[in-house]
Formats: structure tokens, C-alpha cells, sequence
């Protein structure tokens, strides 16, 4: 079901289960948030205002505050028909409906145990409770220099902030941890059943238009991927800044977990819809690679996250990806998009956003 609202109005939305987040140590920070007009200044959270303060001065706030958001459910797939011989079929029309109609599906079913994902929430709220400095001059999960990210550093415009923190973890460098903790062990974890989750689906998506998944096995092996956590704190002026601008995916795919705080929109005929959460299923997202690859069939659909003045939300993200050297190319004819390696594509959305201050995408790589 679909009903409307005004932004206004799903910007103060609370659908969220204070019990689960008792458990997690955040109710009392989002109750202390609301009681105030301004968010107060947190050891943990970055310093959004203070870094940015330049694109406040003046500036149009985003236009969101009277636009009528939609929402809605995504299509809901339950995965273990797959293993029926009388409903295989049909569940895998499902899918490519789902992934050429909304480029957006849910599923259920999928083999990763609820435990796998409630035990990297709990690591991944520690992990951003540590202090903001320590979080910014230490390799607190031993991967990469760059891993912690916040905000928008390239941001000319409010349009273009991101109001979110996140680790980005290569996949590559976690097969040999220097040494051993929790979260990387849960990383590990995660990450080989998302992989396996992942190989699972394409196989699907590539029979939907006469291809077989050996070209993503070969090409989009687990250490070519990432992992993303992703916080986006309470925002003390939501009609002002998204939190996370609005964008398509440069992969094959993403696999979503997150919780039970509304943020997430996507476009769909020109128009925005808010996806109702769902904290117990896993959200598919065909990135701009499988539309290319697919010739336009698959669709790599708009999307972004509302700030919320009040809660935090948490999310984990799983993006399939090939290697650098990897070749792009539609069999069909006539092709939409010329072939490009990944390595090139990603050249491109650095240098566009470097340039505009936004990505441009697969438009730059029309036939």
C-alpha cells in the first residue's frame, strides 16, 4: 500500500523500536535531541556545523519541507522458492520484474542468520561511539588509512552534504587482519555470506536476459568488493541537508541491511517514495554496472537518506564489484552504452563530482 505525506511530516517520523535500541545505548541521546532546538555538540559525532558552517551562510535550504513524499513497500521476494520446483520460476520473474520495473526489491529467506547481522550492529554502534578524534587519527579496524569518512569534502553547496559518517572497508584487506577483534571476525563473517548471497542473485538477474553468472564469479571475486557501515546522526536541520545526497551505485550491486528508522528514498517516475523500513529483510539495489551490462533492461534507480532531527539510523551495505581492469559491455544490439572498464567509469564519477560537485554517471558513456 501507498499513502502520501508531506516531508514535514515523515521527517518526525519515529518508527522505531525503543526496546532495540535501549539494547544498543542510543534512546537517551535521540530523547536529549528532541528536547532541544539546536542538537548539542557530542565527543562522537563529527562537526558538521563547524566544518561546514561556510554553507549555511545564506544559502536556500533544500526543497524539501513541502514536497509530498510517498510511501511505499518495496517488492517483497521470498528466496526459498527458488528451491521449489514448483515456484522456481515464478520467483525468479519476480526478481527481474522487481530489478527492471524498481531497480529496488527486498527479499527474505536469504541465508544469512538474524544473529550474523545483530551481532554487527552492536560492534558497529561501538565503533562509532568512540570518540570522533580517535576515530579520525586511528586505523581503529586495521584496513586502510582512508576507511573512516565523513561528510562531503568536495561540498560547494548544501545540496551536495552528506550528514553521515561511515567506515568503507575493502574487502581485499581483511583477509589477513593484523590482529584479531570482534568486529573483524564478524566482518569476515558477513562478508563471505553476502558474497555467496550476492552470486546467488546475479545468476538470477543474468538468466533474465540470456547470460549466465560465470562473467560476475570470474570478475567480481569477494576482495574486489566493500563493505560500507554507515551512521547518519540526529541532524539539527534536516529541511537544510540530506543524509546522504541523492545518487546511483557504481556497481553490480548492493545489499542492504538497516534498521528500523525511516531515511531511505528512491525515485521512481519522476517522483520520490519514501521505503518503508523493514528491519528483517535485506534490500537489493541494481547498480549502474548491471544497467549497463543488461543494456538498460536492469534499472540503477536514484536514491538517497533524510536527515532526522531526532534519531540515529544504521545501516550496512555490501557493494559487488569487479575489478578495475574489468570490461563493461552489452551483447545485445544496438548497445545503449559504449563498453568502459570499471577503472575507467570510476575516473569519471571522481572526476565529475571533483568538477560539478555531483556524480553524472552512465550518461557519459552513452553509444
Amino acid at each position: 500500500m501507498i499513502k502520501a505525506y508531506s516531508f514535514g511530516e515523515l521527517k518526525e517520523a519515529k518508527q522505531v523500536s525503543l526496546g532495540r535500541m535501549e539494547v544498543l545505548g542510543i534512546v537517551s541521546e535521540a530523547r536529549e535531541l528532541s528536547q532541544a532546538h539546536t542538537a548539542p555538540v557530542m565527543d562522537h559525532s563529527p562537526p558538521f556545523l563547524a566544518t561546514y558552517k561556510s554553507l549555511f551562510g545564506g544559502q536556500q535550504a533544500i526543497d524539501t519541507e513541502t514536497e509530498v513524499v510517498e510511501c511505499c513497500d518495496l517488492p517483497l521476494i521470498d528466496l526459498s522458492r527458488l528451491h521449489d520446483v514448483l515456484e522456481a520460476a515464478q520467483c525468479k520473474q519476480d526478481i527481474v520484474t522487481a530489478a527492471s520495473e524498481w531497480g529496488f526489491f527486498q527479499i527474505v529467506s536469504h541465508g544469512i542468520p538474524d544473529g550474523l547481522l545483530a551481532r554487527l550492529r552492536e560492534e558497529q554502534v561501538k565503533m562509532f561511539r568512540q570518540p570522533f578524534k580517535r576515530k579520525t587519527s586511528e586505523k581503529l579496524l586495521d584496513f586502510s588509512d582512508d576507511s573512516y569518512r565523513w561528510g562531503t569534502p568536495t561540498a560547494t553547496s548544501l545540496k551536495h552534504l552528506s550528514w553521515s559518517e561511515a567506515f568503507h572497508i575493502p574487502l581485499s584487506s581483511s583477509n589477513k587482519p593484523a590482529r584479531s577483534s570482534t568486529i573483524r571476525c564478524v566482518i569476515e563473517e558477513l562478508s563471505l555470506a553476502m558474497a555467496q548471497l550476492a552470486i546467488q542473485l546475479v545468476d538470477t538477474l543474468a538468466e533474465g536476459f540470456g547470460r549466465d553468472g560465470t562473467y560476475m564469479k570470474e570478475n567480481c571475486t569477494r576482495n574486489m568488493c566493500y563493505l560500507r557501515l554507515n551512521r547518519y546522526p540526529p541532524c539539527p536541520i534536516p529541511a537544510q541537508v540530506f543524509g546522504l545526497v541523492p545518487h546511483t551505485d557504481s556497481d553490480f550491486l548492493t545489499i542492504l541491511c538497516q534498521d528500523e528508522v525511516i531515511g531511505l528514498q528512491l525515485k521512481k517516475g519522476g517522483r520520490w517514495f519514501t521505503v518503508r523500513p523493514n528491519p528483517n529483510t535485506l534490500v537489493i539495489n541494481i547498480g549502474d554496472l548491471f544497467q549497463a551490462w543488461s543494456n538498460g533492461l536492469y534499472k540503477s534507480v536514484e536514491h538517497r537518506v533524510m536527515s532526522n532531527p531526532h534519531l540515529e539510523r544504521f545501516s550496512v551495505a555490501y557493494f559487488m564489484c569487479p575489478s578495475n581492469e574489468t570490461v563493461i559491455e552489452s551483447s545485445a544490439q544496438p548497445a545503449i552504452y559504449r563498453k568502459f572498464s570499471f577503472g575507467e567509469y570510476r575516473q569519471q564519477v571522481q572526476q565529475d563530482v571533483r568538477r560539478m560537485g555531483h556524480k553524472v554517471g552512465l550518461t557519459r558513456f552513452l553509444a
